[in-house]
């Protein structure tokens, strides 16, 4: 999942939900150097994130576009998944999608000095651009996608997934929506379940 789902899936915890957001930048065991409730963000990213990748649901979108982007159609299944937990936000949230972004960007801003080097890089593109919020739209997926695609100096071909997006979009909706419910009661256990142990 991207970042969007993650910051949901954290629960209200606002150094759960930083810690989820960082995870990826976080590798072995460092995370034991932060404080408890960062450290339950962190693993419970992990565990999504290989929940995520097992799923048969996740792995029906991913195989309509591996012929094409090869290994890049993991990564672009998370972000269009972003997009349409953007879109269908009232479904998961009584919380208007634009507050509980703006809420968020509020708690990066409080809790900066924690973040890896590499998100503190990230961060006034991300709000300038204000990524989350722009998921709603294809248009701003295309913006992330272009971003990805030069990321990685146009190997992989990302910026033309828009496409598959367009024409599998019901699709893509749909595995979505099936994928995320139970993704959502995964995360719930297994946020409970750090929560007692660390």
């Amino acid at each position: 999942m991207n970042y969007l789902a993650h910051i949901y899936l954290s629960g209200d915890n606002d150094l759960v939900t930083i810690g989820n957001f960082m995870a990826d930048g976080i590798k072995g065991k460092k995370y034991k150097k932060y404080p408890k409730n960062i450290q339950v963000g962190i693993l419970l990213h992990r565990f999504i994130d290989t929940y995520t990748d097992a799923h048969e649901t996740v792995r029906l979108s991913t195989k309509r576009l591996h012929s094409k982007y090869g290994h890049y159609s993991g990564i672009i299944v998370d972000i269009l998944y972003d997009h349409f937990l953007a879109k269908n936000w009232h479904k998961y949230s009584s919380v208007p999608l634009a507050e509980y972004v703006d809420t968020f960007y509020e708690s990066l801003e409080t809790y900066y000095e924690i973040l890896p080097l590499r998100i503190q890089k990230m961060m006034p593109y991300m709000l300038a651009d204000n990524w989350l919020l722009n998921y709603r739209s294809i248009e701003g997926i295309a913006t992330v996608l272009d971003g990805m695609n030069r990321r990685t100096k146009h190997r992989s071909g990302m910026n033309e997934a828009v496409v598959e997006l367009e024409e599998f979009y019901n699709e893509f909706e749909c595995e979505f929506s099936t994928f995320f419910e139970e993704l959502i009661l995964f995360s719930n256990e297994k946020l409970l379940e750090l929560n007692q142990l660390l």
